[in-house]
């Protein structure tokens, strides 16, 4: 049984599901969909995925019927709060990661690492295995794959039996492979967890300490990527479209 909006303290914005839930109670909820012994998608979500779903309805059926939707991003933040909703803090992709590596040894949570290019998944399960003693990475595949290679992937997957299984194939693409293909797991919790494994493998930097903190990660990774402009352009709409909605609410 799915959790009510009310038990997972969700509000809508611009017609996508989103969870209000801190770092912490999202462990917490991941820890019981482990126990519970189903198959899970998680979604960590920002203001260019709720974009696309104005207009691609499956990503927005996908959005709304994942177990945990996180606010990744200062744009859901905002979006939130200009729509009357408290938003306590961002839960991204790869600061959710991260938390689950750390906790992962003490629960005996077996991770299992998919996506970037060849070699990076590899590295980036190095990495972790040495930041957090005791890690149990049970497996890695580059993002780099066909139709037709989906069968031995899935076995791959299932012969390994994650608990939670890192999809970074970049969004929404990552999203739609996790519901296309989460049934024909062994019960996993699902994550789309975007670029951080070129980031933890050191192919790419994150945004200083100083500029997370100060909610600009958008404006380093524009920075030290400016072909992200095309992308980056979303945000305006996005924000248009938030006080659209916000204008019309106050008119009911």
């Amino acid at each position: 049984k799915r959790l009510s909006m009310q038990e997972r303290n969700s509000v809508t914005i611009l017609g996508c599901q989103v969870d209000r839930l801190t770092a912490a109670e999202c462990l917490n909820h991941i820890g019981d969909l482990i126990s519970r012994g189903k198959p899970a998608h998680i979604i960590t979500l920002n203001a260019e995925i709720i974009y696309q779903a104005q207009t691609n309805l499956e990503l927005r059926k996908i959005i709304n019927e994942a177990d945990i939707v996180t606010p990744d991003g200062i744009g859901v933040v905002w979006g939130g709060r200009q729509l009357g909703y408290e938003i306590k803090e961002r839960v991204t992709g790869i600061d959710l990661l991260l938390d689950i590596c750390r906790v992962a040894p003490a629960r005996d949570w077996r991770i299992y690492l998919l996506g970037a290019a060849p070699g990076i998944a590899s590295q980036a399960a190095q990495k972790l295995a040495a930041d957090y003693p005791g890690l149990h990475i049970c497996g890695t595949q580059h993002g780099y794959f066909k139709d037709e290679d989906m069968p031995a992937l899935i076995a791959q997957i299932n012969e390994c039996r994650p608990h939670i299984l890192f999809v970074c194939l970049g969004a929404p693409k990552q999203e739609i492979w996790i519901r296309q293909y989460m049934q024909h797991l062994m019960p996993t919790v699902c994550i789309g967890a975007g670029g951080s494994l070129d980031v933890i493998a050191g192919e790419k930097k994150r945004a200083p300490a100083w500029m997370i903190k100060l909610n600009l990660e958008w404006l380093y990774r524009l920075i030290t990527e400016p072909s992200r402009w095309q992308r980056q352009l979303v945000l305006p709409k996005f924000v248009a479209l938030v006080l659209k909605s916000k204008a019309l609410a106050k008119l009911k």
